[in-house]
């Protein structure tokens, strides 16, 4: 008997699997949830993930492979969290693309906010986006959706010390500039439906992508 977590022919070799799977991951992924993407059994998958987290720890790589909140994610070793953040938060001076700045804005305004709606918003796929603004520390995740699961994402504290505001109360209103948000609703009622059903189980779905920032 097939096992329900896993797909009928493994899609691939499975320790490359689990390690693309999870570099592209933007919150812990359980063991079923990676033997379902994977094509190998749920045990195959543990025992997986165990030996590459031992593999890592031997290697003395720059990065460990974490089983944290029930999920397992890519974290940067503490011993080198000040390179880290001298590189994200001083070290980077690069301005933020058009596009990043649009998707800052959609988050700014409609928090907390999933992937999908932002990108229904813009019409064009944010993840690559959203991937340099939460390393930028300009968003971060605010929990999960209740309807779809999807994980929110909220603006920071060091995005209003940016923008130096103290708070989003400050923000200049949306209505001299663009039509009311609210206006958009029925709109983008059915294409989020779509889009966020994907995204709380791995599928590929999504508009099309646009070049990353």
């Amino acid at each position: 008997m097939t096992d329900a977590q896993t797909l009928d022919v493994a899609v691939a070799e499975l320790r490359p699997s689990l390690e693309a799977l999870l570099m592209v991951a933007d919150q812990p992924l359980d063991a079923a949830t990676l033997a379902s993407a994977a094509g190998h059994p749920v045990a195959d998958v543990e025992e997986a993930l165990a030996g590459l987290a031992a593999e890592y720890d031997e290697q003395g790589r720059g990065f460990e492979l974490r089983n944290v909140a029930g999920g397992w994610r890519f974290y940067t070793r503490e011993e080198y969290a000040a390179v880290v953040e001298g590189f994200v938060l001083e070290g980077q001076q690069a301005r933020l693309t058009q596009a990043a700045l649009e998707t800052l804005a959609v988050v700014a305004y409609k928090q907390p906010v999933s992937r999908a709606r932002v990108s229904a918003i813009r019409g064009v796929n944010v993840d690559g986006v959203m991937r340099t603004l939460l390393t930028r520390g300009l968003v971060e995740e605010a929990g999960h959706d209740g309807e779809h699961g999807a994980t929110l994402y909220r603006t920071t504290g060091y995005f209003l010390e940016r923008i130096g505001v103290t708070s989003l109360d400050e923000l200049p209103e949306l209505a001299p500039y663009l039509p009311d948000m609210d206006d958009l609703e029925d709109d983008l009622a059915e294409a989020v439906a779509g889009l966020e059903a994907p995204e709380a189980h791995g599928a590929p779905d999504a508009p099309a992508a646009e070049p990353a920032p």
